[in-house]
C-alpha cells in the first residue's frame, strides 16, 4: 500500500449528489490506514488522490532494539512510556522472532507503564499488561509533565519511540535525574518511490486540491521535505497558507506545519473518523452560499452546488465560473475572462464558454449578459 500510486476516485455519482465533500478534491499522505481514510472520503463524496509521504522501517532485524530489549529483561525499567500502539506491537513482535518476547513482557509486569493514547493503551493491555496512566490529550507533553510532578529522581525510565527521536522529552527526563533508555521500535524514512508524492504536491501546487490530511507528524514533515527536495517548497506552503486546508488528525500532527506558519485544522478527538467529520464541516464552509436567478448557489473545488445538485465543471469552465463568482454581481469584462481560458483562447472564445458554462449550470439565467461590458452573477437583490 505504502507504494501504490495516487489514486482519484471517479466524480460523484447522481445519489452522492447531497454528499458534503461532492466536489471537493482531499489528498491523503497517510502510509498506514490510506485505504481506510480515503474510503471514509469517498463516502463523503470526495475525490481523493493518495500517496504515502513517508515510508515506516520497522526494527526487527536492528542490533540496537535486541540490545535495549535485553537490557530491558535483565533489569527492568521503573518506568515505560508506550508512544504508539503500533510502536509497542512491533517491539513486542521483534522480541517474539529473538525468543525475548516472554521475558521482556515479565519484565514490564514489574515496572510503572505509561500510554500516550488510546492506541498505545490498547496495545499494553493487548499484551497483557495493565498501564497506570494516559493522558487524555494524547499528548507527550502531558506524559512528561505527569512524570515530573511524581519525581524522576534516580528512576529507569525507558521510552518507547514513535519514529524520531525525542529529545525535548528525554533531555527534561534526564535533568530531572533519570536515566533514560530510548526504544527505537522503527523509523521514518521517505517513500521507496516518490513520483506518486511528486504528482501529490503538483496537484497542490497548482489548484487541483482542496484539502490535505495528515494522520502524523512524519508525514507532515516528509511532505515538507520532498517538496524541499524538488524546488517546491516555497510553492507548497503558499497553497497551504491560502486556498488549500491542512486538515491533520491532532495538534501534535499539526507542529511542522505550523513551524512554517501554516494554519491548521484538527478534531476535538485524535481519531481518523472525527478528521473527516471535522473536514466535512470545515472546507465546504469556505465557500458562501450565492443567491443568484432564484437558486442556491455554492462552489466546490471542481464543482458548482446549484440547489444541492453537483454541477462538475472542467479545469477551464472552473477557472471561469471563480473569476464570475469573485465579486459577485459585478461585471466582469471580457478581456478579464479571456485570461481564465488560456493563452491561444480569442476574444469569440469567452462567448462560446460562457455558453458552455450555462449549459453546464442547467440555468442559462445564472449568467447574465451586460452589453458592450461583459457578463456577471444574476445575484438575486432578495434572496428567500
Amino acid at each position: 500500500m505504502n507504494n501504490a500510486p495516487p489514486t482519484t476516485a471517479s466524480p460523484p455519482t447522481a445519489e452522492a449528489t447531497t454528499a458534503p465533500l461532492a466536489g471537493f478534491t482531499v489528498a491523503v499522505t497517510a502510509a498506514r490506514r490510506a485505504e481506510e481514510l480515503s474510503t471514509l472520503l469517498h463516502r463523503k463524496g470526495a475525490q481523493v488522490i493518495a500517496a504515502p509521504a513517508l515510508r515506516i522501517v520497522p526494527l526487527s532485524d536492528d542490533q540496537r532494539l535486541a540490545t535495549v530489549s535485553e537490557q530491558l529483561t535483565r533489569t527492568p525499567a521503573d518506568v515505560v512510556v508506550a508512544t504508539t500502539g503500533i510502536g509497542f506491537r512491533g517491539w513486542i513482535e521483534a522480541c517474539e522472532t529473538w525468543g525475548m518476547a516472554e521475558p521482556l513482557l515479565t519484565s514490564m509486569a514489574s515496572s510503572r507503564l505509561l500510554a500516550r493514547g488510546p492506541k498505545a493503551k490498547g496495545a499494553i493491555r493487548a499484551a497483557g499488561l495493565t498501564e497506570e496512566w494516559s493522558p487524555p490529550s494524547e499528548s507527550s507533553a502531558e506524559v512528561l509533565d505527569y512524570l515530573l510532578q511524581r519525581g524522576v529522581q534516580g528512576l529507569r525510565v525507558a521510552i518507547q519511540l514513535h519514529g524520531e527521536p525525542l529529545p525535548d522529552f528525554t533531555a527534561a527526563l534526564r535533568l530531572a535525574g533519570a536515566e533514560v533508555i530510548e526504544v527505537p521500535v522503527y523509523r521514518w524514512t521517505q517513500p521507496e518511490q516518490t513520483a506518486p508524492l511528486d504528482r501529490l504536491i503538483e496537484a497542490v501546487t497548482t489548484g487541483g486540491v482542496d484539502a490535505v490530511t495528515f494522520t502524523s507528524a512524519p508525514a507532515a514533515a516528509g511532505l515538507l521535505t520532498r517538496a524541499h527536495t524538488t524546488g517546491q517548497q516555497h510553492a507548497l506552503v503558499q497553497a497551504l497558507r491560502g486556498h488549500v486546508l491542512a486538515m491533520c488528525v491532532g495538534p501534535v500532527t499539526a507542529r511542522p506545519l505550523m513551524a512554517h506558519d501554516i494554519p491548521t485544522v484538527w478534531p476535538d478527538r485524535a481519531r481518523i473518523g472525527a478528521q473527516v467529520r471535522k473536514l466535512t464541516e470545515e472546507l465546504p464552509a469556505r465557500f458562501p452560499t450565492l443567491h443568484v436567478a432564484g437558486h442556491r448557489m455554492r462552489l466546490r473545488g471542481h464543482a458548482v452546488l446549484v440547489d444541492g445538485t453537483v454541477h462538475t465543471l472542467s479545469p477551464t469552465l472552473m477557472r471561469l465560473m471563480r473569476a464570475l463568482a469573485h465579486r459577485p454581481g459585478q461585471v466582469r469584462d471580457r478581456a478579464h475572462l479571456l485570461t481564465c481560458l488560456g493563452e491561444d483562447a480569442d476574444a469569440h472564445a469567452v462567448e462560446t464558454a460562457v455558453a458552455r458554462l450555462r449549459t453546464a449550470l442547467g440555468d442559462p439565467k445564472i449568467i447574465q449578459t451586460v452589453v458592450k461590458r461583459g457578463y456577471r452573477l444574476a445575484l438575486d437583490t432578495h434572496p428567500c
